[in-house]
C-alpha cells in the first residue's frame, strides 16, 4: 500500500532594580498583552523569570518566541529547551509544538514521543501527524485502524490537511476497517474530548499558536472553544504578505500551502487565496512590515517568493 503524503503543520508550530521587581510581579497574561501590542521585548522580560520558576505557559511562550524570532534571535535549540520544559509539565500545546519541531527537523522518534502524548489528549495537529505515522509505519508499528481513528478525529475538528489525508485513507482502506476505526474514534472522543470542549481551571493560554484555528467541524467532535483575546493572541495581523505563485486552479494553491505550512517561517501565518482573473494567487500574510515578509521569503529557500502589501 502506498504511503500517504502529508505536510507538517509546524506547522506547527514567543536595567535596574525597580523595573526588575515590577516585571517579577507581573503575570503570563501581562506578557501576552505586551505580545499583542508587538512589544516582544517586554513580553519576554515578563515571561523569562516566570518560566525559570517553572510556569509552563511562560515556558511555552518563551519557546515560541525563540522559534519565531520575536524579541530574540531565532534559536531552535533554545526553543526546544523551553518547549520541553513546558511539555514535561503537561502543557498540551508545548507537547504538540515540540513534537512537530522535532519531527520536522528529522528527529522522528523524538517527535513521535511527544506527538503521541498530545494525540492521546485529542490535539488535532498531533492526531494528524501521529495518525499518518501509524498509517505509514514511520518510526512506529504500522496500524491503519488506529491511524484512521486519529486522522478522522483531526478532520472532524476542521483541520484541512487532515481532511485531505483522510480522503487518501478512504481510497486505501476497506470500508470495514474505516467503520471500526470510526467506532474507536467516537470512543476516544468521549474519553479525551478535543481541547477546549471542557473548561477545567488552568493557567493563562499561550500567546502564540503553531497553526491557524480550524474552521467549523465535520462530524465527530465539537470545535475547539474560542479563547478570548485576554487569554491568547490572535494570528499575526500585519498588512504585509508573501506571494508564492499564481495557479489556474485554487486546489493547486492549497496543495502548495499544505506542503510549505510546516516551515517555521510561515507556520503561524495565514494563507490567502486571491482570485485574479482566471488565476488564484497564493499569499501568506500577517507580517508586520516588508522586511519581515522578505525574511520569510529568504527562509523558504528555492521558492519563487516576493513581499506584497495586503489589503
Amino acid at each position: 500500500m502506498n504511503s500517504i503524503r502529508f505536510s507538517l503543520l509546524a506547522a506547527l508550530v514567543l536595567g535596574g532594580a525597580a523595573p526588575a521587581l515590577a516585571i517579577q510581579a507581573k503575570s503570563v497574561r501581562d506578557g501576552i498583552a505586551a505580545w499583542q501590542r508587538s512589544d516582544y521585548a517586554q513580553a519576554i522580560a515578563i515571561w523569562r523569570p516566570l518560566a525559570a520558576k517553572g510556569d509552563p505557559d511562560a515556558a511555552f511562550n518563551l519557546g515560541q518566541a525563540y522559534r519565531l524570532g520575536r524579541g530574540v534571535p531565532v534559536d531552535l535549540a533554545a526553543a526546544k529547551g523551553w518547549l520541553e520544559k513546558a511539555a514535561r509539565a503537561g502543557h498540551l500545546d508545548a507537547e504538540t509544538t515540540l513534537g512537530l519541531l522535532l519531527f520536522d527537523s528529522g528527529d522522528h522518534p523524538g517527535g513521535i514521543q511527544w506527538l503521541k502524548k498530545a494525540a492521546e489528549r485529542g490535539e488535532p495537529r498531533a492526531m494528524l501527524v501521529y495518525g499518518t505515522a501509524l498509517f505509514n509505519g514511520d518510526t512506529v508499528t504500522r496500524d491503519p485502524l488506529m491511524a484512521y481513528a486519529f486522522v478522522s478525529r483531526a478532520a472532524a475538528q476542521g483541520l484541512e490537511p487532515a481532511k485531505s489525508t483522510l480522503s487518501d485513507m478512504d481510497a486505501a482502506l476497506p470500508v470495514e476497517v474505516r467503520r471500526r476505526a470510526i467506532e474507536i474514534a467516537l470512543q476516544q472522543a468521549a474519553e479525551s474530548p478535543a481541547p477546549g470542549t471542557k473548561a477545567p481551571k488552568q493557567a493563562a493560554k499561550p500567546a502564540v499558536k503553531v497553526a491557524a484555528k480550524p474552521p467549523a467541524p465535520a462530524q465527530l467532535e465539537k470545535p475547539k472553544a474560542a479563547v478570548s483575546t485576554a487569554q491568547a493572541a490572535p494570528a499575526p495581523s500585519g498588512k504585509w504578505r508573501i506571494q508564492l505563485g499564481a495557479f489556474s486552479k485554487r486546489s493547486s494553491a492549497e496543495d502548495l500551502y499544505r506542503k510549505l505550512s510546516g516551515s517555521a517561517a510561515i507556520s503561524s501565518h495565514q494563507p490567502y487565496y486571491e482570485a485574479a482573473g482566471a488565476v488564484t494567487r497564493l499569499q501568506i500574510g500577517g507580517f508586520a512590515n516588508r522586511s519581515a515578509a522578505a525574511a520569510a521569503c529568504s527562509a523558504l529557500k528555492g521558492r519563487a517568493c516576493f513581499p506584497v502589501e495586503g489589503k
